[in-house]
Protein backbone atom coordinates (compact mmCIF):
# COMPACT_ATOMS: atom_id res chain seq x y z
CA UNK A 1 0.00 0.00 0.00
CA UNK A 2 1.09 3.35 -0.44
CA UNK A 3 1.19 5.64 2.40
CA UNK A 4 -1.17 8.36 3.00
CA UNK A 5 0.21 10.76 0.90
CA UNK A 6 2.71 10.77 -1.98
CA UNK A 7 5.38 13.71 -1.89
CA UNK A 8 8.28 14.28 -4.40
CA UNK A 9 10.49 15.57 -1.76
CA UNK A 10 10.30 12.91 1.08
CA UNK A 11 8.28 9.75 0.02
CA UNK A 12 10.46 6.51 -1.51
CA UNK A 13 9.06 3.77 -3.69
CA UNK A 14 10.84 0.52 -4.46
CA UNK A 15 10.08 -2.20 -6.97
CA UNK A 16 7.94 -3.91 -4.81
CA UNK A 17 5.73 -1.01 -3.88
CA UNK A 18 5.06 -0.72 -7.61
CA UNK A 19 4.53 -3.83 -8.63
CA UNK A 20 0.36 -4.35 -9.24
CA UNK A 21 -1.50 -6.46 -6.76
CA UNK A 22 -3.65 -9.36 -8.59
CA UNK A 23 -6.77 -8.89 -9.31
CA UNK A 24 -8.82 -11.03 -7.11
CA UNK A 25 -10.47 -14.09 -8.78
CA UNK A 26 -14.04 -14.96 -8.56
CA UNK A 27 -13.99 -18.66 -7.90
CA UNK A 28 -17.71 -19.52 -9.74
CA UNK A 29 -16.67 -16.93 -12.53
CA UNK A 30 -17.35 -19.42 -15.26
CA UNK A 31 -20.78 -20.77 -13.55
CA UNK A 32 -21.82 -16.75 -13.78
CA UNK A 33 -20.49 -16.04 -17.12
CA UNK A 34 -22.74 -19.36 -18.56
CA UNK A 35 -26.15 -17.76 -16.50
CA UNK A 36 -25.49 -14.47 -18.00
CA UNK A 37 -25.23 -15.93 -21.70
CA UNK A 38 -28.19 -17.63 -20.95
CA UNK A 39 -30.56 -14.96 -19.36
CA UNK A 40 -29.11 -12.51 -21.90
CA UNK A 41 -27.10 -10.47 -19.24
CA UNK A 42 -23.69 -10.08 -20.65
CA UNK A 43 -23.04 -7.23 -23.52
CA UNK A 44 -19.78 -6.57 -25.44
CA UNK A 45 -19.21 -2.49 -26.22
CA UNK A 46 -16.97 -0.54 -28.50
CA UNK A 47 -14.64 1.60 -27.09
CA UNK A 48 -15.55 5.14 -25.32
CA UNK A 49 -19.17 3.68 -25.79
CA UNK A 50 -21.53 4.60 -22.97
CA UNK A 51 -23.01 1.47 -20.69
CA UNK A 52 -26.67 2.02 -19.82
CA UNK A 53 -26.04 1.45 -16.25
CA UNK A 54 -28.35 2.16 -14.11
CA UNK A 55 -28.87 2.38 -9.70
CA UNK A 56 -29.70 -1.10 -7.76
CA UNK A 57 -28.34 -3.10 -9.97
CA UNK A 58 -24.95 -5.31 -9.76
CA UNK A 59 -22.25 -5.01 -12.58
CA UNK A 60 -19.42 -7.40 -13.70
CA UNK A 61 -16.41 -6.27 -16.09
CA UNK A 62 -16.21 -9.66 -17.99
CA UNK A 63 -13.55 -8.46 -20.25
CA UNK A 64 -11.97 -5.17 -21.21
CA UNK A 65 -11.85 -1.99 -18.59
CA UNK A 66 -14.74 0.00 -17.76
CA UNK A 67 -13.95 4.11 -17.23
CA UNK A 68 -16.14 5.66 -13.96
CA UNK A 69 -16.81 9.27 -14.38
CA UNK A 70 -18.44 10.76 -11.96
CA UNK A 71 -20.96 14.23 -12.89
CA UNK A 72 -22.15 17.21 -10.65
CA UNK A 73 -24.78 19.71 -11.58
CA UNK A 74 -22.67 22.70 -10.28
CA UNK A 75 -24.48 26.00 -9.83
CA UNK A 76 -22.09 28.57 -8.65
CA UNK A 77 -23.97 31.99 -9.62
CA UNK A 78 -27.31 33.09 -9.97
CA UNK A 79 -28.46 36.37 -12.39
CA UNK A 80 -31.67 37.93 -12.27
CA UNK A 81 -34.29 38.37 -14.40
CA UNK A 82 -36.49 40.54 -13.19
CA UNK A 83 -38.38 39.35 -10.05
CA UNK A 84 -36.81 35.79 -10.57
CA UNK A 85 -33.67 34.26 -9.94
CA UNK A 86 -31.82 31.73 -12.25
CA UNK A 87 -29.19 29.92 -11.10
CA UNK A 88 -26.47 29.06 -13.56
CA UNK A 89 -26.03 25.31 -13.73
CA UNK A 90 -22.92 23.72 -15.70
CA UNK A 91 -22.47 20.05 -16.17
CA UNK A 92 -18.72 19.65 -14.25
CA UNK A 93 -17.33 15.60 -15.26
CA UNK A 94 -14.56 14.33 -13.72
CA UNK A 95 -12.70 10.92 -14.05
CA UNK A 96 -13.19 8.79 -11.25
CA UNK A 97 -11.26 5.57 -12.05
CA UNK A 98 -11.14 2.78 -13.64
CA UNK A 99 -13.05 -1.15 -13.22
CA UNK A 100 -11.01 -4.10 -14.51
CA UNK A 101 -11.84 -7.39 -15.60
CA UNK A 102 -13.21 -9.44 -12.85
CA UNK A 103 -14.20 -6.10 -10.53
CA UNK A 104 -17.90 -5.56 -10.01
CA UNK A 105 -19.38 -1.73 -9.78
CA UNK A 106 -22.81 -0.09 -9.24
CA UNK A 107 -23.92 3.36 -10.18
CA UNK A 108 -24.86 5.89 -7.69
CA UNK A 109 -27.17 8.96 -8.23
CA UNK A 110 -27.89 11.00 -5.42
CA UNK A 111 -28.88 14.79 -6.48
CA UNK A 112 -26.95 16.48 -7.45
CA UNK A 113 -24.09 14.23 -8.19
CA UNK A 114 -24.76 10.95 -10.92
CA UNK A 115 -22.05 8.20 -11.83
CA UNK A 116 -21.97 7.02 -15.83
CA UNK A 117 -19.49 4.41 -16.61
CA UNK A 118 -17.80 3.99 -20.48
CA UNK A 119 -15.97 1.07 -22.43
CA UNK A 120 -12.56 2.46 -21.64
CA UNK A 121 -11.20 0.22 -24.76
CA UNK A 122 -12.53 -2.21 -27.72
CA UNK A 123 -14.71 -5.85 -26.96
CA UNK A 124 -15.18 -4.16 -22.82
CA UNK A 125 -17.77 -6.73 -22.35
CA UNK A 126 -20.04 -6.57 -19.23
CA UNK A 127 -22.36 -8.58 -17.10
CA UNK A 128 -25.40 -7.54 -14.80
CA UNK A 129 -27.35 -8.78 -12.54
CA UNK A 130 -29.95 -8.16 -9.44
CA UNK A 131 -28.52 -8.57 -6.00
CA UNK A 132 -30.81 -10.94 -4.88
CA UNK A 133 -29.54 -12.92 -7.81
CA UNK A 134 -26.90 -13.33 -5.68
CA UNK A 135 -28.48 -15.81 -3.91
CA UNK A 136 -27.56 -19.04 -6.04
CA UNK A 137 -24.05 -18.22 -5.04
CA UNK A 138 -23.35 -17.39 -1.70
CA UNK A 139 -19.49 -18.09 -2.35
CA UNK A 140 -19.38 -15.56 -4.97
CA UNK A 141 -21.67 -13.11 -3.10
CA UNK A 142 -18.52 -13.25 -0.38
CA UNK A 143 -16.15 -12.24 -2.82
CA UNK A 144 -18.29 -9.39 -4.76
CA UNK A 145 -18.06 -8.42 -1.33
CA UNK A 146 -14.60 -8.42 -0.83
CA UNK A 147 -13.46 -6.63 -3.84
CA UNK A 148 -16.11 -3.66 -3.31
CA UNK A 149 -14.14 -3.29 -0.06
CA UNK A 150 -11.48 -3.45 -1.58
CA UNK A 151 -12.54 -0.48 -3.82
CA UNK A 152 -12.87 1.76 -0.72
CA UNK A 153 -9.81 0.98 0.67
CA UNK A 154 -8.29 2.02 -2.62
CA UNK A 155 -10.73 5.44 -2.72
CA UNK A 156 -9.13 6.18 0.53
CA UNK A 157 -5.75 6.15 -0.76
CA UNK A 158 -7.16 8.41 -4.22
CA UNK A 159 -8.96 11.03 -2.07
CA UNK A 160 -5.50 11.28 0.48
CA UNK A 161 -3.67 12.14 -3.11
CA UNK A 162 -5.94 14.54 -3.98
CA UNK A 163 -5.76 15.82 -0.94
CA UNK A 164 -2.10 17.19 -1.47
CA UNK A 165 -1.41 20.88 -1.88
CA UNK A 166 0.95 20.95 -5.08
CA UNK A 167 -0.84 19.72 -8.66
CA UNK A 168 2.84 18.09 -9.31
CA UNK A 169 2.00 15.84 -6.16
CA UNK A 170 -1.41 15.31 -6.82
CA UNK A 171 -0.51 14.32 -10.38
CA UNK A 172 2.21 11.86 -9.24
CA UNK A 173 0.08 10.40 -6.88
CA UNK A 174 -2.24 9.68 -9.27
CA UNK A 175 -0.44 8.12 -12.06
CA UNK A 176 1.48 5.77 -9.09
CA UNK A 177 -2.09 4.43 -7.32
CA UNK A 178 -3.44 4.02 -10.80
CA UNK A 179 -0.37 1.84 -12.03
CA UNK A 180 -0.16 0.15 -8.64
CA UNK A 181 -3.08 -1.04 -9.35
CA UNK A 182 -3.44 -1.58 -12.79
CA UNK A 183 0.27 -1.62 -13.96
CA UNK A 184 1.40 -4.45 -15.97
CA UNK A 185 4.91 -5.30 -16.21
CA UNK A 186 7.01 -3.27 -19.32
CA UNK A 187 10.98 -3.15 -20.21
CA UNK A 188 11.50 0.19 -17.66
CA UNK A 189 9.44 -0.52 -15.09
CA UNK A 190 5.03 -0.46 -15.18
CA UNK A 191 2.85 1.16 -17.45
CA UNK A 192 -0.93 1.30 -16.82
CA UNK A 193 -2.11 -1.29 -20.14
CA UNK A 194 -4.39 1.75 -21.24
CA UNK A 195 -3.90 5.30 -22.51
CA UNK A 196 -5.50 8.20 -20.48
CA UNK A 197 -6.05 11.69 -21.83
CA UNK A 198 -4.16 15.05 -20.59
CA UNK A 199 -7.95 16.13 -20.09
CA UNK A 200 -8.98 12.93 -18.50
CA UNK A 201 -6.22 13.44 -15.81
CA UNK A 202 -6.79 17.07 -15.33
CA UNK A 203 -10.46 16.25 -14.24
CA UNK A 204 -9.45 13.70 -11.95
CA UNK A 205 -6.72 15.60 -10.17
CA UNK A 206 -8.74 19.02 -10.01
CA UNK A 207 -6.40 20.80 -12.63
CA UNK A 208 -6.17 21.49 -16.30
CA UNK A 209 -5.41 20.01 -19.25
CA UNK A 210 -2.50 22.76 -20.29
CA UNK A 211 -1.51 22.36 -16.88
CA UNK A 212 -1.03 18.57 -16.65
CA UNK A 213 0.67 18.63 -19.81
CA UNK A 214 3.28 20.85 -18.40
CA UNK A 215 3.62 19.09 -15.28
CA UNK A 216 3.70 15.54 -17.06
CA UNK A 217 7.18 17.02 -18.79
CA UNK A 218 8.43 18.11 -15.59
CA UNK A 219 8.24 14.55 -14.08
CA UNK A 220 9.55 13.10 -17.30
CA UNK A 221 12.51 15.55 -17.39
CA UNK A 222 13.23 14.49 -13.61
CA UNK A 223 13.00 10.39 -14.59
CA UNK A 224 9.70 10.34 -12.39
CA UNK A 225 7.62 9.05 -15.67
CA UNK A 226 8.25 7.91 -18.86
CA UNK A 227 5.79 7.89 -21.95
CA UNK A 228 6.21 4.53 -23.96
CA UNK A 229 5.75 4.74 -27.75
CA UNK A 230 1.95 4.06 -27.93
CA UNK A 231 1.47 6.61 -25.25
CA UNK A 232 1.19 4.63 -22.30
CA UNK A 233 2.39 6.43 -18.72
CA UNK A 234 5.31 3.92 -17.10
CA UNK A 235 6.83 4.20 -14.00
CA UNK A 236 10.04 3.50 -13.58
CA UNK A 237 9.87 0.64 -10.90
CA UNK A 238 13.92 0.94 -9.94
CA UNK A 239 13.70 4.64 -9.61
CA UNK A 240 13.46 6.49 -6.50
CA UNK A 241 11.05 8.92 -6.45
CA UNK A 242 13.05 12.15 -5.99
CA UNK A 243 12.70 16.17 -6.38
Amino acid sequence: MLPQSVSLESNTLNSEALRPEPARPFLTWQRILDWANEHYRCRTFSKDEKIPARPGLLYLVQRGAVRMVGVAQVSATHRNQGARTVANLNQEEAFLGFVGAGQPFEIVAQSPFTLHSYAHIDQTSVIWMYWHDLDNWPHFRREVLDAFRYQHQRKLLWLSTLGQRRTIDRLLGFLTLLIEEYGEPAEQGYSLPWTLTHAQIGSAIGSTRVTVTRLMGKLRQRGLILTQDDNLICLPADTALRR
